[in-house]
């Protein structure tokens, strides 16, 4: 497949990086995450930890073992949203080395940091909303999120069911999406660069690491049933946490699905314009919400810069809603959480219908 092509960046663009770049200037700031990220990461990472050694080696009761499996869930996407996003961006830290620390967290996980660039950094923040580029939405046969898929007849109920998926996602995810793209070398039908001896070593070596100490230590420590349900209530959480999240920035009624010209593979806007049209925010005067999940509520911002770390967000907010203001563009943007998954769920009920 070729990738499609987007019209010339024209004063938009060039305008709001001559802005925001002056904005760091004028403030002296770097771009990156500094010591506040670094002490979040920290906290989170004590935290799992600490739940985590607490469920395999001083095992709970089963409720309580269950409550902790769930919050395991919670901080685990705590951590993708906080510091492996901004790791994987090279925003966590000016230095390198940091960076790819922060990425690594995702390994550690089940997932493989090497997979997840090729999906979410090259091909979907370039090709956001692109119907059949863009691999964040393809959920098919089981969901349709944007309007060229074709409608089955179960989508009729997806708003229903959707949140059973999303649950799913983490376990589908490390145990089998990642290994589909290997075996493939594709991302949907994008294919992706050749991996190296040693990021063919990081993919099997944490996935092994992966099993141990998410598989056969509980299993060795609490049994295979104990395991099972906390390891399916960990997953769960997490899987749907990350889904919701990610799903309100983009699968919502005011954003735009955009196909590419059939011949030119041409499409009609630039880059940055694409970028606000396909992408929203939410609750960005929710300062519990931003915390949790890593500014991930200031999508518009992440999308146009992210390569700059999400502690940034909402001072060039203000300085992208001005320009779109300018610039008569559309700034989509929902003032609550809950009317962003409002808004989520009416998307689904009408490409279920429609």
């Amino acid at each position: 497949m070729l990738a499609p092509k987007f019209a010339a960046s024209r004063s938009f663009h060039q305008e709001l990086k001559r802005r925001t770049n002056a904005y760091f200037a004028d403030a002296g700031k770097s771009t990156t995450g500094g010591k506040t990220l670094f002490f979040k990461a920290v906290l989170l990472t004590a935290a799992f930890v600490a739940v985590y050694l607490h469920l395999v080696f001083w095992t709970p009761s089963a409720l309580v073992g269950v409550a902790e499996c769930a919050l395991l869930g919670l901080i685990g996407a705590a951590i993708g949203f906080n510091v492996m996003h901004d790791g994987a961006h090279g925003s966590f830290s000016k230095k390198k080395w940091m960076n790819q620390f922060a990425a690594f967290t995702l390994n550690v996980m089940g997932g493989n940091s090497y997979m997840w660039n090729a999906k979410h950094n090259l091909i979907h923040h370039m090709y956001t909303n692109v119907e059949g580029v863009d691999d964040d939405l393809d959920a098919q046969p089981w969901l349709r999120l944007s309007p060229e898929q074709p409608r089955r007849k179960l989508h009729r109920f997806q708003h229903l069911y959707f949140w059973f998926f999303y649950a799913l996602l983490f376990v589908a995810w490390i145990f089998f999406m990642d290994y589909q793209k290997y075996f493939k070398g594709k991302i949907g039908e994008m294919p992706i660069k050749k991996m190296t001896a040693s990021d063919q070593g990081v993919f099997w070596g944490f996935k092994a690491l992966h099993l141990g100490l998410f598989v056969a230590l509980p299993i060795y420590t609490v049994g295979f049933l104990g395991w099972l349900v906390g390891f399916l209530a960990f997953a769960a959480v997490a899987g749907f946490t990350l889904s919701i999240v990610f799903q309100l920035a983009h699968t919502v009624e005011h954003t735009s699905f955009v196909v590419p010209h059939e011949t030119t593979r041409k499409i009609e806007d630039e880059w940055a314009i694409h970028q606000i049209k396909t992408t929203a925010n939410f609750a960005t005067d929710n300062k519990v919400i931003s915390w949790l999940v890593g500014g991930l509520n200031f999508q518009v911002e992440h999308h146009l810069f992210p390569n700059i770390s999400h502690v940034h967000y909402p001072a060039l907010n203000k300085i992208i809603r001005q320009m779109c203001q300018e610039f008569n563009i559309e700034y989509n943007e929902y003032p609550k959480m809950r009317y962003a998954v409002a808004s989520h769920v009416a998307h689904l009920r009408e490409l279920g219908r429609a």
